[in-house]
């Protein structure tokens, strides 16, 4: 396996080694971090979808998920999809988008969520959701807060 190095060369790895993924703790920082690099908050609207399932067992799954997480500002559901939009404090959209990736696969059980898929997923910064709200587009202020069929 190669990767590129300075200048496009290619740098070789022994074999066998895998490339290591670390993590980083939101309030964490890194020496010569400024200010702007502590976490902040994200916009995340999480969409699922699948096969129909009974509406009563998703609203319960989604309001127990809501209760777990209390950060979730508002669900929209019908019986083959949902919409979930919360705020996830996070250095930067990596993290709040891989948070968000593993919200619905990581709860199902817990929660009882039907077993759909993610199939979108948006994560805009504080400034730019409330600029679309300002404009007059974008997804309206998520009011009122719970869990709401479509």
């Amino acid at each position: 396996m190669a990767s590129r190095g300075g200048a496009g060369k290619a740098v070789s790895k022994p074999a066998g080694e895998e490339r290591v993924l670390t993590s980083v703790a939101a309030g964490d920082r890194f020496e010569g971090e400024k200010p702007e690099d502590l976490p902040r908050l994200w916009h995340v609207t999480l969409s699922v979808s699948g096969e129909e399932a009974p509406l009563k067992e998703v609203r319960r799954a989604l309001q127990q998920l809501a209760h777990d997480h209390p950060f979730l500002l508002t669900s929209r559901y019908a019986n083959d999809h949902a919409e979930i939009r919360y705020w996830e404090e996070a250095r930067d959209l990596h993290d709040a988008a891989a948070v968000a990736l593993r919200l619905w696969g990581e709860h199902r059980q817990t929660a009882g969520l039907p077993p759909w898929e993610i199939v979108g997923l948006e994560v805009i910064d504080r400034q730019t959701y409330h600029q679309r709200i300002a404009e007059g587009y974008g997804p309206p202020p998520a009011s009122p807060v719970g869990v709401h069929p479509y």
